[in-house]
């Protein structure tokens, strides 16, 4: 997404001379590089605050597999719990009724682990208390799949569209304000997941109050700080797209 967004920087550029570059497209373009290096330092501190924290065993002694069963079944959810692959790829799906969780999760007992696996409780929490948020996110999500696929199209094609051209763009700028609003909330979602899972791990007495609660923590603002990143990303590339639509109009 900001890839494309960085692309269409060079857009108003193509014809203008160096020295008259407007401030605005400049501005953007330098937000949109800031974004991209932003969101590589947050998957790194995703990765390095993951592994720290995969050596430390909470006092439990159960597995992050072993633990999101109990949480469920206490909470009186019939959801399942399984493996998959790939690192980091746990997720739960409310069609298949199922939390998945990546191999480094599974079968581990550390506090790291077991955070990620209770944040994926805290989703399955939210649909059986019928969250609000959530529903409006899906709801959303049609629009959101439609705009992420033909929003930049749209944009671009309008440019080449004559006095027609501007209207084509704002809808592309319509279709992409879908995107920014889903991720708008999906950021309070993972956010409020992260707040049931540790209030089920205290309550449940899966983690030690202190050091192992700070460090489950440190995981889980870690990974929440990807979403932020996510919310900025779409913004600058909402903000992009409607520069260049407006550019049309004037044109």
């Amino acid at each position: 997404m900001l890839l494309y967004s960085i692309a269409l920087l060079s857009y108003p550029y193509a014809s203008r001379a160096v020295g008259s570059m407007p401030s605005r497209y400049t501005f953007l373009l330098l937000a949109a590089l800031a974004v991209m290096v932003l969101g590589m330092l947050a998957q790194v501190g995703v990765q390095n605050t993951f592994s720290k924290y995969s050596q430390m065993r909470a006092m439990s002694g159960l597995t992050a597999s072993e633990v999101a069963k109990e949480l469920l079944r206490s909470n009186g959810s019939s959801v399942q719990v399984r493996p998959t692959g790939g690192a980091l790829t746990d997720n739960y799906n409310p069609k298949a009724g199922c939390v998945s969780l990546s191999q480094s999760v599974y079968s581990s007992t550390s506090v790291a682990a077991i955070a990620v696996a209770a944040h994926e409780c805290g989703h399955v929490m939210q649909y059986q208390n019928g969250y609000a948020a959530i529903k409006l996110r899906n709801a959303l999500l049609p629009a959101a799949n439609i705009g992420s696929r033909f929003s930049y199209l749209l944009v671009i094609l309008g440019i080449f569209m004559g006095s027609f051209g501007y209207t084509v763009s704002m809808i592309g700028v319509v279709l992409f304000g879908a995107v920014l609003l889903f991720q708008l909330l999906t950021l309070p979602i993972e956010l409020d997941a992260s707040r049931r899972a540790l209030d089920m791990l205290n309550a449940g007495g899966y983690i030690a109050i202190g050091e192992e609660e700070s460090a489950a923590k440190k995981v889980l603002r870690a990974a929440a700080f990807t979403y932020v990143v996510a919310v900025l990303s779409a913004a600058i590339s909402f903000l992009r797209l409607l520069a260049i639509a407006q550019s049309n109009r004037r044109r």
